[in-house]
């Protein structure tokens, strides 16, 4: 193949709901054009995309893939992403370097929430969009009906190109105002337009050429003075419309039968943008960094694989300049140089060697050193490109090894896996002395089950996370703490008389107001120390003590036997009697932020009391057109399958952060439960 430059560059991320064809459609454009000798099937297992155990056993993508496809002389970087929300981290990855997107439908089930979200997302990232109808062969698909939806849901911009008759293999360009009548190699032959479907295609080709006029004054006097406008015309005002946003297309087809796949191609080649065709990418601070193809080499690493034969695969798009092999860049984030010893294009998981890679092609660097996902490696004094905001994972589980002393293999595979990951979240919780793993939801941690028994070897089981409860009193009370023995030669005594009340710091408030020297001031650290250890255990159920303020205000000694020690076991016996103090389980409670479509309110203020939350507001969201933010206060207790909830609530529409504000008392009949299950873990650890 001739040198790529990067005009004849088109980087394309692919997007939709789950199971619409985004795999599909990149394997039927690399087998039509060579790029593969059998037409894989995800059902089979055998895609180029989707070649990791676990997707080919699951039979849908989990984790973003390049599929490099060249028709013409147009190179064409499909970036296949999956479609199940759990794994959304891999589509923020594919928009970041992508320079447009193609949204997959089904032609069958139509518009889905991940049609909107893929659409949503696009508009977040500020890239142009096309939509592919697949799976047109099949009898129930309804193009006209989906069509219809699609341009009622995202507006006029929204135009046809290429549309099924409903006869099999026999679809219109309306562009050249032909049928195209494909055979079984995917090849097709121009027709006139079938009589039945003349009057059908004359209404889309009108919408079209309404879309076509909107992209220009002189296009629009053409149209409503209904003079013709040229084939070039329409191509160039497509090519415009695309890149501006004023027109998305929608083209439809059967990727299993390779029907409208070379369309799709040719759309691509002659109307989506390249790299170039924006003048500055944004950097870390916000500024603008301009796109110079022959200016110093940078990069931007958008993914990262752990792979445990090849080593560190770390995903990068050239971002300025030409890279060459053996150049050495200097990571902007760690500060280390690193030599780029092999680059290397990747087609799934087949990577091939070669010498340089233009101005906004990608490819793969194996082992670098010091180098992660979001990193910027430049030959010169370049700034950081913007990093990918990753969203937070709220969804935990606690994980625990299938075999005692496999701790440090769950630690060491986690490591890996969060450097493939940044929407995974591992913590070694010292309070509730449980390691806990976060994700966006159930899926994705099943995932990562997996991959640490076939990666690394180590077998384990989720749990379900502990709450880190804590306990404090509510009365005052006056006690006493004597320990006293005698067994023969040197004994033990210790005596104090503490009062206890609630305090207003998080942990120990000690004061002592002796008279008379009863408790020599020696001792007196002993009796602090003393508490602040059995603070660590509660009275109740054996949670943390918190808020609690003692005032030594006697006791007595013995000249001889009392010593620190006996002191500490004095105000231990004096603690345990803060059972008759009021004791209380105290849970964490947080700020729920919950944003879902205005339609949906109804539904998420009606979940809240069920979790013992508190709506504190509802205002409309300043950043999403028609959707609406719900404040609430709700016990951590209560969240732990929100983020499952609120996907079946909002059908993947709603989303929500969660942040701790403060510990409250649990109702009475909460904190018997959380009593009664901490006695019963405490006998069975006994």
């Amino acid at each position: 193949m001739a040198k790529i430059t990067t005009d004849k560059l088109r980087n394309v991320c692919l997007l939709g709901h789950g199971g619409s064809g985004k795999t599909s459609l990149c394997e039927a454009a690399l087998f039509l054009t060579g790029g593969t000798d059998r037409l894989g099937k995800t059902a089979d297992g055998n895609t180029v995309c989707d070649y990791d155990p676990e997707e080919i056993r699951r039979g849908f993508s989990l984790s973003l893939s390049i599929a490099p496809v060249t028709t013409g002389d147009v190179k064409i970087n499909f970036i296949d992403t999956p479609g199940f929300l759990d794994f959304v981290g891999e589509v923020y990855q594919g928009l970041r370097v992508g320079d447009a997107a193609i949204i997959t439908v089904d032609g069958k089930a139509g518009l889905e929430v991940g049609t909107e979200l893929a659409w949503d997302r696009c508009e977040e990232a500020k890239i142009p969009r096309a939509f592919f109808v697949g799976k047109c062969d099949d009898p129930e698909a309804h193009f006209d009906r989906v069509f219809k939806d699609l341009r009622e849901r995202f507006g006029v911009s929204v135009c046809p190109i290429f549309v099924p008759t409903g006869k099999p293999g026999v679809f219109i360009n309306l562009i050249d105002n032909k049928a195209c009548v494909y055979d079984a190699k995917g090849g097709h032959k121009e027709a006139d337009i079938p009589a039945e479907f003349e009057g059908e295609a004359a209404e889309y080709r009108n919408i079209l050429f309404e879309s076509i006029a909107e992209t220009s004054e002189e296009l629009m006097e053409k149209f409503f003075a209904e003079e013709e406008i040229t084939r070039e015309e329409a191509v160039k005002a497509i090519h415009d419309g695309i890149s501006s946003g004023g027109i998305v297309p929608v083209l439809s087809g059967s990727a299993t039968n390779l029907w409208g796949i070379d369309e799709a191609l040719a759309t691509i080649a002659d109307s989506f943008p390249h790299p170039d065709t924006k003048s500055s990418e944004k950097a870390e601070d916000g500024s603008d960094i301009p796109v110079k193809t022959d200016g110093t080499c940078s990069i931007f690493v958008f993914k990262t694989i752990a792979d445990p034969f090849v080593g560190k695969m770390s995903f990068f798009k050239v971002m300025a300049g030409t890279l060459a092999r053996d150049a050495v860049l200097r990571n902007l984030t760690s500060g280390q140089s690193e030599k780029m010893a092999h680059i290397y294009v990747i087609k799934g998981k087949k990577q091939t060697e070669v010498e340089e890679l233009c101005c906004g092609d990608i490819g793969v660097i194996t082992k670098l050193i010091a180098t992660n996902t979001n990193d910027t490696l430049t030959a010169g004094d370049a700034k950081e490109y913007k990093k990918i905001v990753f969203p937070t994972p709220y969804y935990s589980r606690g994980i625990a090894p299938a075999a005692k002393g496999d701790e440090d293999k769950i630690s060491t595979g986690v490591a890996k896996l969060l450097e493939e990951d940044l929407t995974i979240k591992y913590e070694n919780n010292a309070e509730t002395k449980q390691m806990l793993i976060y994700g966006m939801g159930d899926m994705q941690l099943d995932v990562v089950v997996a991959k640490l028994k076939t990666r690394f070897g180590t077998s384990v089981a989720l749990t379900e996370p502990k709450i880190a409860y804590r306990e404090a009193i509510t009365k005052t009370v006056q006690v006493e703490g004597k320990h006293k023995k005698q067994s023969g030669g040197h004994g033990q005594y210790g005596h104090v008389k503490i009062e206890f009340k609630p305090g207003e710091g998080e942990g120990l408030t000690f004061t002592e107001s002796i008279f008379g020297g009863s408790v020599p001031k020696n001792f007196h650290p002993a009796v602090e120390k003393g508490l602040q250890e059995s603070m660590s255990k509660g009275v109740l159920a054996g949670y943390p003590m918190v808020n609690l303020y003692a005032n030594l205000f006697d006791g007595s000694y013995h000249d001889v036997d009392s010593s620190e020690m006996a002191f500490k076991i004095a105000a231990n016996l004096a603690y345990k009697q803060l059972i008759n103090a009021g004791p209380v389980i105290l849970e964490p409670i947080g700020e729920l932020k919950c944003l879902v479509p205005d339609s949906l309110v109804g539904d998420i203020v009606g979940d809240l009391p069920k979790r013992r939350g508190i709506v504190r507001g509802m205002t409309p969201s300043e950043t999403k057109k028609g959707y609406t933010v719900v404040e609430a206060e709700v016990p951590k207790s209560e969240m732990l399958d929100y983020t499952i909830a609120l996907r079946a609530m909002s059908q993947g529409r709603g989303s929500y952060t969660f942040e701790f504000v403060r510990y409250d008392k649990v109702p009475a009949a909460n904190a018997q439960k959380i009593i009664d299950e901490a006695k019963a873990n405490a006998a069975a650890e006994n």
